[in-house]
């Protein structure tokens, strides 16, 4: 359903979601599915954006131990998701297998296999033999692994799609090309959102944008520090049967679909690129360890988004009043010399799929946290107002259990998972998570 031409109504919904990604489809599901009145409003097409473009990884190794909970709750969801939503989802519980290049890797593992153990998931340390017998077909190097092999994948947009189905049949309304540019409130209390089409009302609303959330909460006078990365993914011509396994390999990540091609995505030296805005310059102490401790693996970019991001802040410019207006629909451009270097990986690793080339490629914007964990909850000095983003490119696979634990919050006040490590107050007072790594 696209955006009226006019909306203006005192209570439009019990919960408004803002952002048609797979965490706010899914929270509009368990929502729907509570019995509750739900409307979600997308600036553009549902499953546009990093929710369709990631890996389709759907892990629970390599978290930070804050996320091991919901990570688990997440993997039980996502075994019976299919029938659930009586959709295919490609969903495939291959395992998820992480490769140690040297004893530092390896120790670095056993302390996530120990964290993981204690949260009740199969997390083991794989020494080199066991790899090889595990993933026979790999041919580079290897000191041992890191395996969980109820860890699985799916395909991104069936899955973010899926969702969607689920929530409109559960009775959620849900809305294409229908930007939030404000949200409203009043004495500490959230009232509803103004978009494109007037106002909408509603008693709790759900900032599930991404990497826009930041500049929506700002409207509610919100400071939350986050930082938008571009990353490029690419898809191989279609292989012969090589694995079920998700793999990180030394820098290369990478599945193989249902079609046979394998989907290809890095995370080395200059592959993740930062456009500059004027977001870059906020928090800038709060980032700054981050990009210290992974200063080889960032490329920073002066451009286009630069110069809108300073006329969406003058005032009475056509910007400022549609913020949003030049991002709809739009293709973030994937980076050629990413997907050339993951494909040459790609062959030295499986020298005999030589003649295998690049099928197409895209890129998304993966938005992140100081700590790299998400922001998950009530604002306490906005009452009625949740965040559900900064997911720091876990987004995917943890989606479906942020949801359900948000939908719990909402309709309850509370969550059988603690989620206070993900509160959006942890950064003014300090009390953020040391314990985020990037694999």
């Amino acid at each position: 359903m696209a955006c009226p031409a006019r909306v203006l109504l005192d209570r439009a919904a019990d919960v408004i979601v803002i952002g048609g990604g797979i965490v706010g489809l899914s929270t509009a599901y368990y929502l729907a599915r509570r019995g509750m009145r739900v409307i979600l409003l997308e600036k553009g097409r549902l499953g546009w954006e990093q929710s369709s473009r990631n890996w389709g990884f759907v892990r629970q190794q390599g978290r930070d131990p804050a996320e091991l909970p919901m990570s688990a709750l997440s993997n039980r969801i996502w075994r019976g998701l299919s029938e659930e939503l009586g959709a295919d989802v490609e969903w495939v519980q291959g395992g998820n297998l992480a490769l140690a290049r040297d004893a530092d890797d390896l120790d670095r593992y056993a302390e996530g296999a120990r964290a993981a153990r204690a949260a009740g998931i199969d997390t083991r340390v794989l020494t080199a033999d066991e790899v090889r017998a595990l993933f026979p077909e790999f041919q580079g190097p290897v000191a041992g692994g890191l395996y969980t092999a109820s860890d699985g994948q799916a395909d991104p947009l069936k899955a973010t799609l899926a969702f969607a189905k689920g929530a409109r049949d559960a009775g959620a309304d849900l809305r294409e090309h229908c930007a939030v540019n404000t949200i409203l409130s009043r004495d500490g209390r959230v009232t509803g959102v103004l978009t494109d089409a007037g106002e909408l009302r509603a008693d709790a609303i759900v900032c599930a944008a991404g990497s826009h959330s930041s500049f929506l909460g700002r409207t509610v006078g919100l400071r939350l520090p986050q930082r938008s990365m571009r990353a490029t993914v690419a898809a191989t011509t279609p292989v012969p049967p090589l694995t079920k396994l998700g793999v990180w390999a030394s820098g290369l990540g990478f599945r193989q679909a249902r079609d046979g091609s394998v989907i290809l995505g890095r995370a080395s030296a200059g592959t993740a690129e930062h456009d500059l805005t004027l977001e870059s310059l906020r928090h800038l102490r709060l980032f700054l360890p981050i990009f210290l401790r992974n200063r080889d693996l960032f490329r920073l970019r002066i451009g286009r988004p630069l110069v809108r991001d300073v006329l969406r802040h003058v005032p009475g410019t056509a910007a400022a009043r549609r913020p949003f207006a030049h991002l709809v629909d739009q293709e973030p451009a994937a980076n050629p010399h990413t997907v050339q270097s993951s494909l040459a990986m790609f062959h030295r690793y499986f020298p005999h799929y030589a003649t295998a080339g690049i099928a197409r490629s895209w890129a998304g914007m993966i938005e992140a946290t100081p700590d790299l964990l998400p922001v998950l909850g009530e604002v306490q000095a906005c009452r009625g107002f949740f965040f559900a983003t900064g997911f720091s490119g876990h987004g995917f696979g943890l989606g479906p259990g942020a949801a359900h634990c948000l939908a719990e919050l909402i309709a309850t006040g509370r969550s059988a998972l603690e989620v206070r490590a993900m509160r959006y107050e942890r950064f003014a007072e300090g009390d953020m998570s040391t314990a985020a790594k990037i694999l």
